[in-house]
């Protein structure tokens, strides 16, 4: 029997054409969901409540318009949701899921977690350790397209040939990924090495660009559609974008977030956090000794926290926020925007609660904090973005 469609809403834009393979089994055939924000956002509206979590209204109307589409079998499909497990309202999304799609006549379609402590355990993924070894390859190479690809295209002297060198590695790491090739740590490193020899050689231009980097939410921060194509709209105003890996939001997340679930996943996510910290380091020299500008290593961040306000708030990104926030700041990317989802309260609390303090120990920066809701309009959006831009330093 052929496998069943795995449907997977947007969230990790430069990871997902990787970490898709993760999910690939006899069981499952991954499909990364895409869509137009005003069609699925129109559509979640009309199904879900707007006080609730942005990123929940969109990923309804995705997941809605998939399976509305024809192109599934609701007998033959399911739909992959990631939880962190705390505070965040995303930790509640298969249980306000559920009843929609169940109005909605799509009873049949399981909803199954995506997580490591052991929240709704009765729909949760099996992890297996080719769907770890896949994940952790992807993450590593996602990172090293998202970081170097960042940095590149908006100085190219050839429009679009970042774009083409993008696809052409997808293309050559979703190859080893499907025949389970070249995962071992050294194997994935060593890809990581060849990467950073073809983003050196794309002839770039001297060109007048602003530094700003990107921190918040995971959804806001990693995700197109939840931050409304913000990449794009910075580097068409002559930014450099900084956006840090996700490999420091997976440690982040293991350090921090493992004291409760299945024993396990304790010990597994124990295990990768062991293995990651030494890989990540190794990670960063390569890139490093190319040319290219890549935060501390974890540990490093982690420490700096410290100094700054803490490392007790680890809420959605937490402390993380802040350090991220002065690391970027060191590296002469001074003005900083946090992107968060309007009424999300870990974000505002422990997110934007840190800005006054931070902004006093970094002098010389900005940060400035922008609310993505299905209420606000683009040009609200926009204008507070151009104010951070237009702010000399």
């Amino acid at each position: 029997m052929p496998p069943k469609t795995l449907l997977i809403p947007s969230l990790l834009d430069a990871h997902w054409p990787l970490l898709r393979w993760a999910f690939q089994s006899p069981v499952w055939t991954p499909v990364v969901l895409e869509g137009n924000r005003a069609d699925v956002e129109d559509l979640g509206l009309g199904r879900t409540h707007n006080d609730l979590c942005y990123p929940f209204v969109l990923i309804t109307g995705q997941v809605l318009r998939a399976l509305r589409s024809g192109e599934y079998d609701p007998a033959r499909t399911g739909v992959l949701i990631s939880q962190t497990g705390d505070g965040c309202r995303g930790s509640c999304l298969i249980r306000l899921l559920r009843p929609v799609l169940d109005r909605e006549g799509f009873t049949q379609v399981p909803l199954l977690s995506f997580n490591v402590r052991g929240v709704e355990r009765s729909s949760a993924l099996p992890v297996s350790l080719t769907m770890a070894r896949r994940a952790l390859a992807a993450a590593f190479w996602g990172d090293a397209l998202l970081l170097m690809g960042g940095e590149t295209r908006p100085a190219e002297r050839r429009a679009g040939e970042t774009a083409a060198l993008i696809r052409r590695w997808e293309e050559i790491l979703s190859g080893d990924l499907a025949s389970k090739r070249n995962l071992s740590p050294a194997a994935i490193l060593r890809r990581c090495r060849e990467m950073a020899r073809d983003f050196q050689s794309v002839e770039t231009r001297p060109a007048p660009l602003q530094n700003v980097a990107l921190v918040g939410d995971i959804y806001t921060k990693y995700c197109a559609l939840g931050n409304w194509d913000l990449t794009d709209f910075l580097e068409r105003q002559g930014c450099r974008v900084g956006i840090n890996g996700l490999t420091w939001y997976a440690l982040y997340y293991l350090d921090s977030h493992l004291e409760i679930g299945p024993l396990p996943m304790r010990l597994g996510g124990k295990l990768l956090a062991a293995l990651g910290g030494p890989m990540q380091r190794r990670f960063i020299r390569i890139l490093r000794e190319a040319g290219f500008t890549v935060l501390p290593p974890y540990r490093e961040l982690k420490a700096l926290a410290r100094e700054l306000n803490g490392t007790r708030c680890a809420l959605g990104s937490g402390w993380l926020l802040a350090a991220e926030s002065a690391a970027w700041v060191r590296a002469g990317y001074r003005k900083v925007l946090s992107g968060l989802p309007f009424q999300c309260l870990p974000g505002h609390i422990y997110g934007r609660g840190q800005y006054a303090a931070l902004q006093r120990q970094l002098p010389g920066s900005l940060i400035v904090g922008v609310d993505y809701d299905a209420s606000l309009r683009d040009g609200t959006v926009e204008n507070r973005i151009r104010m951070l831009l237009d702010t000399e330093l």
